[in-house]
Order: C-alpha cells, then structure tokens, then sequence
C-alpha cells in the first residue's frame, strides 16, 4: 500500500489531489457536537496543503436517500477544518456539478475545498456496478491523484472508497496507514494478556468478532445492552432489559467455546436499573437502582454495569499487555448511567497495555466523559470498520488501495 508519504517525496505541487476523509460527525441542528473526525484527517490535509497540493475533500454524512438533504449538509464541516486549520477553505454546493467543477478550477497551489455529501448523489452508494462506476468517473474529472484517509467507510464499496482509486494513481493518507497499523497490533504477534472489553446494545451486531476473538483474544468483559442476551443464555432473568432471544443459543455455543478454548468470559455480577428509559434530552434523575445480575426484577430494565462489577472489570484490565475496547458498558449520554463506561476508560488508563478504543460510541463517550484522548494507545475513527478487520473480513476501501 503506497503511503502519503512516499505521495509527498514524489512532489504534489500543483496538483487536484482528492481526499476521501470520513467527516461523518454528529451534528445537533448545524452544531457540531464531536469534531474528532474531522481532527484526525486534518495531518493529511495540512501536509498535502503544505505541500502545494490542490486539496479537494469529500465524504459522506448521514444516510441521506440519494438526494441533496440539508439536515444533511457538509457545510459545517467545511466550516470546522477552516477554523482549525487557520484558513479559508472553500466549500461547493454540489458534489460533481457545476459548483464542485468551479470551485475546483478556482483553487491555487495550498488552498482546499470540501465538496457537498457524496451521499446527495444515488450513485456513491448503489449496488449496480455500472451506476456506482459512473459516479466515480465523475468524481475522478475533479483530480490528479486519490488519497484515501476515511478509515470509517473503508468497509463499505462506494464509489469514493472502492471504484475511485482504480481510476486514479492513488495512496492510503495518515490515519489510514496509522489505524491499520494498529489493528494489525490487535492481530498478528499481539502482546498477551489480551483482553477485549465489548458493549454497545445488540449482541447480533458482535458476534462476527466474537467468533474470532474466542480464539485470539484471552479474556472477553462483556457489558452495555448487549450482555442481558448472555445472562439470560447462562438462565437468569433480566427483566424488562434489552433481549435478543433468537440469538441465545449462539451465545450460549459461545460461551461453552470460551470454557473449552480457554478464554476467559467476565459477564457482570451488578448492574443498576430502572424502571424506564432516561430521558438523554432533559438528563432528568433516572431513578437508578444496583441489582444482583442474577435478581433483575421483572419491571426494571438493565442500562449500566454496577459498582462491584466496575471493580471486577478493572481488575481484569490491569495486567493487559494489550487491550481493545469497542462499546459502551451502559447508557453513557445520561450521568445516572455513565459510571461503568468511566471505570472501564479509567482502567485503560490505568493500565500499562497498548490501548485500543474502537471507534463509534466508545470514542464518543471518551470525549463526552471528558478523559484526554491522547491518554490513550489510539482512539480508531471507524467502529464499524475496526471490528470487520478483527473478523478478519477484506475491507473494499484498503483493498482498493492495495493495488
């Protein structure tokens, strides 16, 4: 995979050169709430600018129906990488039309541009080959030279991510090369112990990488909504908590595989309930109560672990060599809910190990819960991406780079 900086050595004065960056940020109205994406794809901006490149940046947002949605916009994100980069940077209304097209051919040696939601055009996201093939060559009048820097989309085959780079010279940006040379820490030669910490709400979304890590990782902690499927598998009750019966037996398959490969699985032995859903607007008093794991009762549902647990899982982090954390242990957004997410952050910390966080909600709640990110081994930008990888599954948008 040629890098940017062998891109850099070989000169990009000049030239259009198209960075496909992963601004997908979540935005309240037109505020942006988390600008991390938007930071991490900025060392590759700045050095291609620095360079005298012609910086074009696109991306998607949201799930837009293939059509130009302004609750959707780019706008804001265009905003933010001018405020943080010190400079005027140039936005186009549209993504391949006669504002992108302008706005391009406008730019000087230095300058940068972002172009609007590459999801506004029906052929970034389609199934058919020919549509999706049509949209890049579109895209690829817009450059000389493709850069790939979007980590959080590299499992998906769109246009910008699998069928542009055939059709220009191309190369993987920073935080491409730097997120994969992470996750290849997290699987090939990995220092041990290894522990991985999973949450988030929907066991089904897990269980590809469970099925891999059963036999690679050493110790399995298991907590957001996601572990009432496994108490409920091991026979306890667990109330009104979130459940996904048809995968019980699955589960169940894997928890005897954990015994049998030697791999220790940590489920909860406390977690605090309540009788309804917090209200995450208002952040109104939830109302928390701390049951055994095993008592849940049948109008509480589960939305954090509890205390002892947090104690438990902290103690199963601390001599890690290497650790990789994806999914919140509870309802993170709302203070009465937030601890167990804080003790497992903190006792990465805490820990010696080479600290992963995955991505999506778990990034999210490092920077909402206000821990120093550099503190960490790496924050990913990409969830979704970071645990198809550690399926072992062929990611479109770096085998596109690989040519």
């Amino acid at each position: 995979m040629k890098t940017i900086d062998e891109l850099l050595t070989e000169g990009v004065a000049g030239k259009r050169i198209f960075v496909r960056a992963d601004l997908n940020v979540p935005l309240d109205g037109g505020t942006i709430t988390d600008d991390g994406r938007i930071r991490a794809v900025l060392p590759t901006v700045k050095a291609l600018a620095d360079a005298g490149a012609r910086v074009v940046v696109a991306s998607h947002l949201g799930r837009p129906k293939g059509a130009p949605d302004p609750a959707f916009s780019l706008a804001p994100a265009a905003a933010r990488m001018g405020e943080l980069l010190g400079t005027d940077v140039a936005f186009a209304t549209d993504t391949v039309g006669d504002s992108a097209r302008s706005t391009v051919a406008g730019l000087t040696d230095g300058q940068v541009a972002v172009v609007e939601n590459l999801r506004f055009n029906a052929g970034e996201t389609a199934k058919d080959d020919a549509e999706r093939g049509a949209f890049a060559d579109r895209l690829a009048e817009l450059a000389d030279v493709y850069v790939g820097d979007g980590f959080g989309a590299v499992h998906r085959k769109h246009a910008s991510v699998f069928d542009l780079p055939a059709r220009l010279p191309h190369a993987a940006g920073h935080l491409i090369a730097t997120e994969v040379g992470v996750l290849k820490k997290l699987t090939e030669d990995v220092k041990r112990p290894y522990v991985v910490a999973l949450g988030g709400s929907k066991v089904s979304d897990k269980l590809a990488v469970i099925d891999q890590l059963l036999g690679k990782a050493d110790r399995l902690l298991i907590g957001g909504g996601m572990v009432f499927t496994f108490l409920k598998a091991k026979g306890y009750e667990v109330g009104a908590s979130l459940l996904q019966e048809d995968q019980i037996p699955v589960v169940q398959e894997y928890i005897e595989r954990a015994r049998k490969n030697g791999v220790e699985l940590v489920l909860p032995v406390d977690v605090v309930t309540s009788t309804e859903f917090p209200d995450l607007k208002t952040k109104a008093p939830g109302h928390p109560h701390t049951v055994a794991a095993d008592a849940i009762p049948a109008d509480q549902l589960g939305l954090d672990i509890g205390p002892e647990t947090r104690k438990l899982y902290a103690s199963k982090l601390a001599d890690a060599a290497t650790v990789f954390w994806n999914g919140p242990m509870g309802v993170f957004e709302h203070p009465d809910y937030a601890e167990g997410t804080k003790a497992v952050a903190q006792a990465l910390l805490d820990s010696p190990a080479f600290t992963v966080v995955g991505g999506g909600d778990s990034a999210a709640a490092v920077r909402l819960l206000g821990f120093d990110e550099n503190a960490f081994g790496h924050i990913s930008t990409g969830g979704g991406a970071s645990l198809e990888y550690l399926e072992g599954k062929t990611l479109p948008g770096l085998a596109a780079l690989e040519d």
